[in-house]
């Protein structure tokens, strides 16, 4: 069975979320960012989510970590719960 593991940032307006994925870009630290400014509580730990299969995460997570790239931040990502930049640091089929 597939998993991944992934990290993310979750933010409330997609603004702000361009706005980071611009800083880390620019060379700023994705779990820097994720603890300054992500309202989930994995933003303590640098916004990483574990080891996941699908259909553990909401359907847009599923679609962009098990399908983009790997090791490239993706988003803004839309879900109910706000704006998402989505990094999948690993994955198996």
């Amino acid at each position: 069975m597939a998993s991944a593991s992934a990290r993310h940032i979750l933010v409330e307006t997609e603004e702000l979320c361009n706005d980071l994925k611009q800083q880390i870009a620019d060379g700023a630290s994705f779990a820097d960012i994720a603890k300054e400014h992500s309202s989930c509580p994995s933003g303590q730990n640098g916004g990483e989510l574990g080891e996941f299969g699908p259909g553990q995460m909401v359907p847009e997570f599923d679609t962009v970590v098990f399908n983009e790239e790997i090791n490239v931040v993706h988003g803004p990502v839309q879900t109910q719960f706000g704006f998402h930049l989505l990094e999948t640091t690993s994955r198996t089929d």
